[in-house]
Formats: structure tokens, sequence, C-alpha cells
């Protein structure tokens, strides 16, 4: 099948191809502002760089950065155990969530060979969000010392609400892009599979390439406008058949 025969399938059935698109978009469109719950996300940064040698004076060297970085996984796993985010669903009740929904909303991460721990915590609000990570921040630094019996935890920026002011969730432009595409796709498909099912032949030149044959003749379409002027004038005919008409004297 050469390409123009692709093109004409598709300009035969383009009505197909805007009926998906325009569903899919309208579709995507409606979910977008009245089915999709806006889901907001703050981040908070602590850094793992504090140590003291045996006369309580700060000492900083590679060995101790070293041991800071390697000892960041056993903080990223203390920092989503119950003992941590219970405290904080003690600690603050308003938020108004249990240790076990506060670790489905929070997100623990760091960069490789860096002592920084970055904390992210997702709410129905951006100060939601802001107040969750930063509580969670709070309690982590607080209860570390008594863990790990060492002091090395600085929190090193705290969420803001202003800073996460749009949903992470909802992203009209994407969302509709997505869906033109998809729909895109689903319509093409779909156009080429009743085209595959159809073995219907509808113009000569369809029958001359399935018979191999010439066409010798071709009845055309009638339309219904045709027919009815058709019949009309041979109504009038059969009236009018007697035109000469011869008087007896």
């Amino acid at each position: 099948m050469e390409l123009k025969e692709y093109i004409h399938i598709l300009r035969k059935r383009i009505w197909i191809i805007f009926a998906f698109v325009a569903v899919a978009c309208i579709g995507a469109g409606v979910k977008n502002y009245f089915f999709t719950v806006p889901i907001y996300e703050a981040s908070a940064k602590l850094i793992i760089n504090q140590t003291y040698n045996a006369q309580g004076v700060p000492s900083l060297d590679i060995g101790t950065i070293q041991t800071n970085i390697k000892v960041i996984n056993s903080y990223m796993e203390i920092i989503k155990s119950s003992a941590i985010l219970d405290k904080v669903a003690t600690t603050y009740p308003d938020l108004g969530m249990t240790g076990n929904q506060l670790g489905q909303n929070l997100r623990v991460s760091t960069a490789n060979e860096s002592q920084v721990m970055s904390l992210t915590a997702m709410g129905l609000s951006s100060e939601k969000a802001a107040k969750t990570v930063n509580a969670v921040a709070k309690v982590f630094k607080s209860q570390i010392p008594v863990i790990m019996k060492v002091d090395n935890v600085t929190i090193l920026s705290e969420a803001k609400p202003t800073d996460s002011s749009n949903p992470v969730n909802v992203n009209p432009i994407i969302n509709l892009l997505i869906s033109f595409i998809v729909g895109l796709l689903l319509a093409v498909g779909f156009v080429f599979l009743l085209e595959y099912l159809d073995d219907t032949l509808k113009t000569e030149d369809e029958l001359e390439k399935e018979l191999n044959l010439p066409a010798l003749a071709v009845i055309s379409k009638v339309r219904k406008d045709e027919s009815r002027l058709s019949k009309q004038s041979s109504i009038s005919k059969q009236v009018g058949d007697g035109q000469y008409v011869t008087i007896n004297q």
C-alpha cells in the first residue's frame, strides 16, 4: 500500500479522527479541572556536618566527611521510621495525620557523595505541605542525639508555602498535549482497523485492482433528487401523450 493510499484512507474517515481527538481532549480537560484533587509539595534540606573530638572542639576533615556520607543511608531509614513519624504525629496533632500517613506523604533523597539530605512532603495545600516537612525535619533533628548519641544534623533550609504555590499533579497544557497524541494514535489505529475489516468494493479502481480486469461500463449513483425529477418528468409525458386532437366535423 502506497503513501497516497494511506492518506486517502485517513481523509475518507477524517471525522472519526476528529471525534477521537475531541473526546480525548475534552475528557482530559474535564478530569483535570473537576476530578483531580490538587497536590502540593514542599521541601526542606538537612546537612550532616557537625562532629566533635574528645575535647569537645569542632573538627572537620576528609575522614569525618566520608563518615557523615556513609551514615546518611541510615539516617534516611531512621527519618521514615515510626520512632520519628509517630513522634511528629504526637507533637503536631494539628497536622491531622498518623505516622503511617506521614510516611506515605514523605520522600527522602540525597545526591551522591553529598552530606545534604532532602525531605519532601505532599499535602492538599502548600501551607500543609510546608508545615509537614518542617515538622518532620525538626523532630528528626531533636531525636537523632537520642537515637544515634551524636548531634550532627543541622536544618539547612526550611520549606516555605510560597515556594510550592502550584500543584504538582495539575498541568493542563501537558495533559491536553498527551491526550491529543493518545487520541490521535487511537483514531489512526481505529481507522486502519476499519479499513482492514471492510472488504466491500466502492470504486471501479478497487474493482479493477481486485479482478485484474478493465471496467467496461459504470452505473453511476443516482441521487434522490435526480430520481424524483425523473419520475415527475415521466408522469408529465404520460399525461400529455395525446398531443394532437382531431375534431369530427
